[in-house]
């Protein structure tokens, strides 16, 4: 299996929660509280782009789910979540990191292949439109990880197998730089700066989501482009080493990149409950530190959350983070780990006085602008 229990990153796999839908064109109810959204949020949903800039198809430990087509009820949740646009990506690492990437790009390609009803690949902008007029889930391949880059032509070849998106390090030190939960943060390296230049030359987006504070900052001033926080939260709200510092998030809006905002509990609050609220109050810190074109959606989840999985998995997943991840009993937010988490979004945008305008922006638009900037279309 091409994911060993290390390199895990997801445990949420298990039971979905039920994601009652009525058609496109009607208001949709809550499976959570059973209250119908606002004519004005589905409206909103179904006009964006929505894109979720760190969200796994599915993920499951068992290979043999990787040889199955969606079931009718995983179809159905996928057309009902008003998603038009998912980052797939996992985590890799280690001497055998390169096959690992391989292999994971030759399962999932097929499997989105193999589940051409419900998803399309992509190659630039203009397809994850396309998936959007055809009632599809556009997929971008990426990884969690930049290891499986032994030098700096591999970035072009992994491009052409169609990766969209590097993470530079994960959680640990890496060639390139350091990771968020590492003792010492030694930067971007020689190498690393070299992996970005590759990576700005064929259009392949930088990412540094789980990179330490200085590794994250090297890598907002050597790249020539905009990049991406793709899926993390703000530290002026919870002292984590996952989350980013104001200065990260100041520098990141000034070459132009957006940060993406993640679901995961203990990245969110420190204390419980934790719910829509309190994920929207990162929302809103970006938007005041730096204007609402740098903030979208990143909720570093699949459709259903991480809490339904089983003991084993969910034990799995726990162990493969240092102590300092601090999870709690929970992982998901309360209320946002189901298929139609999107709507819930979007009604607290509105309770919130947001513009139609600038709900659109966080719920795609500006991953939009970056991505077309980036990948072209």
């Amino acid at each position: 299996m091409f994911l060993s229990r290390r390199q895990a990153l997801f445990g949420a796999a298990g039971a979905a929660i039920a994601a009652p839908y009525v058609a496109r064109a009607s208001l949709q109810i809550s499976p959570v509280t059973n209250r119908t959204y606002s004519k004005r949020a589905v409206d909103l949903v179904h006009r964006a782009v929505v894109v979720d800039m760190l969200a796994p198809i599915k993920i499951d430990f068992d290979p043999a789910y990787y040889t199955k087509a969606l079931s009718e009820k995983e179809t159905a949740d996928f057309r009902a979540s008003g998603i038009n646009a998912i980052h797939h990506a996992i985590g890799i690492g280690g001497p055998t990191a390169k096959e690992q990437a391989l292999s994971f790009f030759a399962i999932w390609g097929n499997f989105v292949a193999r589940n051409s009803h419900v998803f399309t690949g992509i190659d630039t902008f203009a397809d994850i439109l396309r998936a959007k007029r055809d009632g599809k889930v556009a997929v971008i391949m990426g990884l969690q990880n930049a290891d499986h880059f032994n030098r700096a032509a591999d970035v072009k070849t992994f491009y052409e197998i169609g990766q969209r998106c590097a993470q530079l390090t994960y959680n640990s030190q890496n060639r390139i730089g350091s990771g968020s939960t590492d003792r010492v943060d030694g930067g971007v390296s020689d190498f690393g700066a070299e992996i970005i230049k590759a990576m700005n030359d064929v259009g392949m987006l930088v990412d540094v989501s789980h990179c330490g504070d200085r590794t994250t900052l090297d890598g907002i001033a050597i790249s020539t482009k905009p990049i991406a926080i793709t899926h993390s939260n703000c530290r002026a709200l919870l002292d984590h080493p996952r989350v980013k510092t104001d200065e990260a998030i100041k520098a990141l809006a000034v070459k132009g990149g957006v940060m993406g905002i993640t679901g995961v509990r203990n990245f969110v609050s420190k204390t419980d409950p934790t719910t829509i609220v309190n994920y929207v109050d990162h929302i809103d810190h970006v938007v005041k530190l730096v204007g609402i074109d740098h903030v979208g959606i990143g909720t570093d989840s699949d459709l259903y959350g991480y809490d339904d999985t089983s003991p084993e998995m969910n034990k799995m997943l726990r162990g493969a983070y240092k102590d300092s991840y601090a999870f709690r009993e929970k992982i998901d937010i309360d209320g946002f780990d189901h298929p139609l988490k999107m709507f819930d979004l979007t009604e607290e945008l509105i309770r919130r006085k947001y513009s139609d305008a600038n709900i659109l922006a966080v719920l795609g638009g500006n991953f939009q602008r970056l991505l077309t900037a980036t990948w072209g279309g």
